[in-house]
């Protein structure tokens, strides 16, 4: 089974509809101890760093999170601040821990007046995803997504960036390590492309079953 993760934020219905749109199914749950059931698990998100792990803190999920994603290999995918929040730390929230499953920092766009460019990041924008990307195919197409953020990861090593993006410099839209993948676009908005991410995540969660 599928599994959303629903922590206090998220666009977790739209997801819900978007995997059910591609043929699939997956369970929104608020219940930790129900990941032990998942077949793959959504990490979604929309807001601060320091509160989406303070909602992760409150609702004890860190454990169950390390435990299936960490130990048991279980495919996870993270969304906006969800992938954010797999690194090890946000500018955004100083002193406060990340999931740590990424050696990756996040930090804020620095758009100078000279670049013209307004933050947040927010609109249509494309991916340019590298050989390796497991969750965007890289066949010469253009690949657009929607995005809306301040903030971006930064990896240590190049052979976990997937795809990247350019907003006034080069910036990581998407990561892979092992089991665990993110994408900095909300998939569950960018209709056809993002119905394609869904549907190569689904291929890895039954591969996991």
């Amino acid at each position: 089974m599928l599994m959303i993760i629903d922590y206090g934020i998220g666009n977790l219905g739209s997801i819900k509809n978007m995997i059910q749109h591609v043929g699939a199914d997956a369970y929104i749950t608020n219940e930790p101890s129900q990941l032990k059931n998942a077949t793959g698990i959504i990490l979604p998100g929309v807001g601060s760093f320091g509160r989406g792990m303070d909602l992760l803190h409150k609702g004890n999920w860190i454990d169950a999170l390390n435990s299936r994603t960490l130990q048991g290999g279980v495919p996870t995918l993270g969304i906006c601040l969800g992938m954010q929040l797999m690194a090890r730390q946000s500018e955004e929230s100083t002193g406060i821990e990340g999931l740590g499953w990424l050696e990756a920092d996040v930090v804020r766009f620095q758009c100078g007046k000279e670049d013209r460019l307004r933050v947040p990041h927010m609109g249509w924008n494309t991916v340019k995803p590298r050989p390796h990307s497991a969750l965007i195919e890289n066949d010469g197409v253009e690949k657009r997504f929607y995005f809306v953020h301040s903030y971006h990861v930064i990896c240590d090593y190049e052979t976990d960036i997937a795809g990247t993006t350019s907003y006034g410099q080069t910036f990581v839209s998407s990561v892979q390590h092992g089991n665990i993948f993110g994408i900095q676009p909300h998939p569950e908005k960018s209709h056809r492309f993002g119905m394609n991410v869904f549907k190569k995540f689904l291929g890895m969660t039954a591969k996991s079953c």
